[in-house]
């Protein structure tokens, strides 16, 4: 095997890396800041809060639609430079929405924005990952997404509560803008998935139903996973105003410790053992780091809550994104990825909105108990999917023994 073929940290994969490290810092930081914003400034009641992360998670979903198509053509210059101009002209609006429709409608233009740009970096670094070590190699580019999902609330929330709202967008606006010169190295040279088609064999482009038969397992499961997370972002905020928490950005800081030690491990487990091995104990680790935020009254109890979840997250969240890589043919990656983050937000988006609404009648402590829910029902989905597997194949060698 050629010692070229099996490298991981190459310039490109490194500078992928680091691109979606400040796309999904510059996102994280506007997107766990922006709804108590919009109480504050704008009044917004619940239903309009939950809107301001649901309607961007939609128009995410919407976006990557096409861009995954637009990836198989060879359109990623499109989507990296036409969703990083977006994005930042979003927000760059924030600061003069003068109404709350205004703010919700920059809201949308920043998810189309965004998924565009999020379709074309993991499906670029799935390209230039060995195939031996693709669990290992989008661990690692996917701790870039999980340091910005912890980070970035942390710093967002920080410069909220410090310099101001200004001060916010304009370190969101840099992270973003500064992925513009980086990326000319990669988009002025060929595709970067072109050693790919030679290496490795590509089979005929399978059918759009059979692809998503293959995906439709851990699209689910991603889904669940991201319920949880929507009401993290939605409500850590308010969450800390009701149980009197002074420093609730401690949360995002402690998660994004765990992240940092779980994800290298994670990944050379997937590679050795298969999904299963994440999926089951990351679950539990969820659902501990959730009733343990419910019963935070203190700092330090955001602590073990913080380690929890992000141990369970932080594994789960790049094997599914590899399962599903692996799922396709690499002309479908493309594809694979915009399903990935599609099922993300959507979660992110159904359970802001459901989240907010429980929030009403329980409060934000009541709220964190009953999202437990969501990934025990991912524990117990995947179980039954395994079972369920297992029955088939063993009938289906009864079968052959008996037509012998």
């Amino acid at each position: 095997m050629n010692d070229y073929e099996e490298r991981l940290w190459t310039k490109s994969f490194i500078l992928l890396t680091f691109c979606n490290l400040m796309l999904f810092t510059g996102l994280q930081m506007t997107l766990s800041t922006l709804p108590a914003y919009a109480k504050d400034h704008f009044g917004a009641s619940p239903l309009q809060i939950s809107l301001v992360t649901s309607l961007f998670a939609l128009s995410a979903i919407v976006s990557r639609l096409f861009a995954g198509k637009a990836m198989e053509r060879g359109g990623r210059n499109l989507l990296i430079y036409g969703g990083l101009v977006t994005t930042v002209a979003a927000i760059a609006g924030y600061a003069f929405a003068g109404s709350m429709l205004a703010f919700l409608l920059l809201r949308m233009l920043f998810g189309i924005g965004f998924g565009m740009a999020s379709t074309a970096f993991p499906t670029m670094a799935s390209d230039i990952i060995p195939l031996r070590r693709m669990g290992e190699g989008m661990g690692y580019f996917g701790l870039s997404t999980s340091l910005a999902m912890s980070a970035g609330p942390l710093m967002g929330l920080s410069l909220l509560d410090g310099p101001g709202f200004g001060s916010l967008l304009l370190a969101a606006g840099i992270a973003l803008a500064l992925i513009v010169p980086l990326s000319l190295r990669l988009t002025s040279r060929k595709p970067v998935g072109a050693r790919t088609a030679l290496r490795h064999e590509d089979p005929e482009p399978q059918e759009t139903g059979g692809i998503l038969r293959k995906l439709a397992l851990p699209s689910l499961l991603n889904f669940l996973m991201s319920l949880s997370y929507g009401g993290l972002l939605g409500f850590m905020a308010l969450f800390g105003q009701e149980a009197h928490l002074s420093h609730v950005a401690l949360f995002f800081l402690f998660n994004a410790a765990a992240v940092v030690i779980v994800r290298p491990l994670s990944g050379r487990i997937y590679d050795r053992y298969g999904p299963a091995a994440i999926i089951a104990p990351g679950s539990l680790f969820i659902i501990g780091g959730l009733v343990l935020l419910s019963f935070a009254t203190s700092s330090a109890g955001l602590f073990p809550a913080a380690l929890c979840y992000g141990i369970g997250f932080g594994s789960m969240q790049p094997a599914l994104q590899t399962w599903m890589i692996q799922s396709v043919a690499p002309r479908q990656r493309g594809t694979a990825t915009g399903l990935f983050f599609n099922s993300l937000d959507l979660g992110v988006a159904i359970g802001t909105m459901i989240l907010g609404a429980i929030a009403q009648q329980t409060g934000y402590a009541g709220m964190y108990r009953l999202s437990a829910l969501a990934p025990l029902l991912l524990l117990l989905s995947f179980v039954a999917a395994q079972v369920a597997g297992r029955n088939r194949t063993n009938a289906d060698a009864n079968h052959k023994v008996l037509g012998q």
